[in-house]
């Protein structure tokens, strides 16, 4: 229950056969694949990033602005006032 059986998957062929006609199924399949393809790739690239961020102890990532930067454990800034 809950997989799409031989005569279901059939069914559906059809619905698209007769929705984007049989010289278009071709095209779609491609358009997709090709979608698919540039999508793996992109978030591929983007693992390491990803990777960098969470394998750091905690405490020792990287400010996100000067301002982080400026204040110290506890909430101060340089010059002693709150920030």
């Amino acid at each position: 229950m809950g997989g799409l059986g031989s005569t279901e998957l059939l069914i559906l062929l059809a619905v698209f056969v007769l929705l984007f006609g049989a010289r278009k199924l071709p095209e779609l399949a491609r358009g997709t694949g090709q979608a698919l393809r540039i999508l793996r790739d992109e978030t591929r690239s983007e693992e390491p990033d990803a990777l960098e961020t969470v394998d750091q102890p905690a405490g020792t990532s990287r400010p996100a602005s000067p301002v982080a930067q400026s204040t110290g454990a506890s909430g101060l800034g340089a010059s002693g006032s709150p920030v």
